[in-house]
């Protein structure tokens, strides 16, 4: 089994074979879609929003996706991993963002750091690879600018708009991201994005013409039924799953059939120990004395 890099990526670009991205929060989430076949595994700071129930990205903290990204790394044995670099991490300063860029490698584990924004951060993606830390980029609906944008909204719709994006994306390559994240641009924008770069792009709600496509895992699996965005597709209906098997338990606990025989401990070598034994018990062994 060979671990993806990001030079596998690059492989898969010009090979024409498109890359599966998905985000993960936690080691047995990780190992699941690891298993799966994923190629990368995103720690996005989407965890804000689907894990602390968040009503955005911009309470996440570095600690927090340190956290996260310690959990995913050990999960994941095939999958590249990279990790968000959070809201005002890099925003300050190109030396803050060396740093925190190395935090998430050196404590969370992560092949690669990814970062919101354009042209305006160039030298910042410049700083952080002369690091030698590997850096993809994410234009198009950023959601840490969503006050910026007024709201969760499609980007590049009109000529000015698709052209910033364009030059967006020349600049972060030539800055050297190994990848571009396109997030809610139009279909025919992610395509011409997608044919000048020479590295991947990985669309979500940007059309079929990327390289790879990424969703939020809890989306893909359908555990929210009340979100539902038009680029999101379900690939399952975890909510239903997971609602139904906890009240069939909460049903058997309150009916008392649940535990049963088969999922109760038996012994022969064990006695109850009665009042007046246990006050002269100077160990306190709870479950009595062995016969």
């Amino acid at each position: 089994m060979n671990t993806v890099t990001i030079h596998t990526l690059k492989k898969l670009k010009h090979a024409g074979q498109p890359i599966c991205m998905v985000t993960a929060y936690d080691a047995t989430f990780a190992r699941l879609l690891d298993e799966a076949g994923a190629d990368v595994l995103l720690v996005g700071d989407s965890l804000g929003m689907v894990v602390q129930g968040n009503d955005s990205t911009l309470p996440v903290t570095m600690d927090q996706m340190v956290y996260h990204s310690r959990a995913v790394t050990r999960g994941a044995k095939r999958a590249h991993v990279v990790g968000d670099l959070p809201f005002m991490s890099y925003q300050a300063s190109a030396t803050e963002a060396v740093k925190n860029a190395g935090r998430l490698v050196a404590e969370g584990g992560v092949g690669s750091v990814k970062l919101e924004g354009g042209t305006e951060f160039a030298e910042t993606v410049q700083a952080i690879v002369r690091a030698s830390i590997p850096v993809m980029g994410h234009i198009g609906l950023t959601p840490q600018s969503v006050h910026k944008m007024g709201g969760y909204l499609v980007q590049g719709k009109d000529e000015h708009t698709a052209r910033k994006l364009l030059d967006d994306a020349v600049a972060l390559e030539q800055a050297g991201c190994y990848a571009l994240v396109l997030e809610g641009v139009p279909l025919e924008l992610a395509k011409q994005i997608t044919a000048r770069l020479s590295i991947p792009t990985i669309g979500i709600g940007a059309g079929k013409h990327c390289d790879g496509q990424v969703l939020v895992c809890y989306d893909l699996l359908g555990m929210n039924p009340d979100f539902k965005p038009k680029f999101v597709k379900r690939y399952a209906d975890l909510h239903g799953s997971i609602t139904g098997a906890a009240k069939t338990f909460f049903d058997e606990v309150r009916g008392k059939s649940f535990p049963d025989e088969d999922h109760s401990f038996r012994s022969t070598t064990i006695r109850l120990v009665t009042p007046l034994e246990e006050e002269r018990d100077d160990e306190g062994k709870v479950y009595g004395a062995p016969v």
